[in-house]
């Protein structure tokens, strides 16, 4: 292994209310629960984004350069962070000013417009993202990664239109057709290189490391490098979701400690660090990659797919109902009901309402206010119809005006 590229997704929703139809707010506290959403973002800064931000700042200023990692910061999150977290703002900045953490674009609502049949709406929030991460951190990305690696063949070419030189992707074994995820490939009929998450090497650390059950347990970072450094191929892509550090796997477990450990273990067995950027200038496609729009690929669950979204009728229900509104959202030019329904994409909000069971189900229901995926189809439905009765009162009182 010559290399290693690690990626954060760092990414809180605004969750919404439980509804009742004689709620008496109006506009976005209407619909979405700002107590409920300021307690979890302060929550998780606390176990999270403050402490691993702090770390990973130290750990870049004692590396001289050589550590280099990558992370996306949702708009959600960064809208949360605007309201409620200065100081998290703040150190995702200090982390931008370093030079060696690199940013990535995506869908600033983390949502599910890439599954549009029109890349209009998609691009449109994109773009959103772009300009926030400039406005907000003074970077301008030059990567691209979907809403949890939804990828095909028509978003690869999107994210090339929009002039990225990157997109990341899932390293599904029915995708890679007895390739190793270890090297950069390119997206078939687009100009963009291509990425893919080894998933076993990354789950290692965001699922299974503090797993008892595990015949590997307890993960330190020394036997993770090895592990690494023994493996094919040029570039180890780890994505996983920043939460992994102090949220998913508590400060308790050891994860701080292995954090800290890591980068030294990795350089002394003669592994770079590079980002995205770095990784695709340095490596030669080694093959291209083709997803057909039908056969959309992930990272959730076992599936890896899009079933984690739209895998039964309630979630298909809903995700038309939000957008089909959508012509009619925008024919309002309301500037509030707009970002309401933009709000109201983001994919956490249909995550919630999987039926799956088992491993699956419990990802499922993490961060989730609702006691089921039922109550969460329910209380979504509860909010569309009410959210569309001021959509079309307001399209009414357009053409009364004029």
């Amino acid at each position: 292994m010559k290399s290693v590229c690690f990626y954060f997704e760092v990414h809180q929703p605004h969750r919404l209310k439980w509804f009742w139809p004689d709620s008496r707010s109006e506009g976005f506290g209407r619909y979405f629960d700002d107590d409920v959403n300021r307690e979890i973002f302060r929550r998780v800064s606390e176990k999270c984004y403050l402490p691993a931000n702090r770390t990973i700042l130290e750990l870049m200023d004692e590396s001289d350069g050589k550590l280099k990692l990558s992370m996306s910061v949702t708009g959600t999150l960064l809208n949360q962070c605007e309201r409620w977290g200065e100081d998290v703002l703040e150190s995702f900045r200090d982390l931008a000013d370093t030079g060696c953490m690199e940013f990535i674009d995506e869908t600033y609502y983390h949502s599910l417009a890439s599954l549009f049949e029109s890349g209009d709406e998609f691009m449109d929030q994109v773009s959103e993202h772009r300009r926030a991460m400039s406005d907000l951190l003074g970077v301008v990305p030059e990567v691209f990664r979907n809403t949890e690696l939804l990828y095909n063949n028509s978003i690869a070419a999107l994210a090339s239109e929009m002039g990225y030189k990157a997109i990341l992707m899932e390293g599904i074994e029915r995708v890679l057709e007895g390739r190793s995820p270890n090297h950069v490939y390119s997206a078939r009929d687009s100009n963009i290189a291509v990425l893919l998450r080894n998933y076993k090497l990354s789950d290692d650390i965001g699922y299974r490391f503090s797993s008892r059950w595990w015949e590997e347990y307890p993960l330190t970072a020394d036997k993770w490098a090895s592990w690494l450094s023994r493996s094919a191929g040029e570039t180890a892509n780890i994505f996983m979701d920043y939460e992994t550090f102090g949220e998913h796997q508590w400060a308790d477990t050891g994860i701080f400690a292995f954090l800290r450990a890591l980068p030294g273990e990795v350089t002394d067995r003669g592994v770079d660090f590079l980002t995205p950027s770095e990784t695709v200038s340095r490596y030669a496609p080694a093959g291209d990659i083709d997803v057909g729009d039908f056969s959309t690929i992930s990272w959730a669950d076992i599936e890896r797919d899009t079933s984690a979204w739209l895998g039964n009728d309630m979630q298909r229900r809903c995700f038309e109902e939000a957008k089909l509104l959508g012509p009619y959202v925008k024919a309002t030019g309301d500037w509030e009901l707009i970002s309401i329904w933009k709000y109201l994409l983001t994919s956490d909000h249909y995550y919630y309402m999987s039926t799956k069971w088992l491993g699956d189900g419990d990802v499922h229901s993490y961060f989730s206010i609702h006691s089921s995926p039922y109550d969460a189809g329910v209380n979504f439905m509860a909010v569309m119809m009410d959210f569309k009765e001021k959509v079309f009162r307001k399209l009414k009182e357009n053409r009364r005006n004029g």
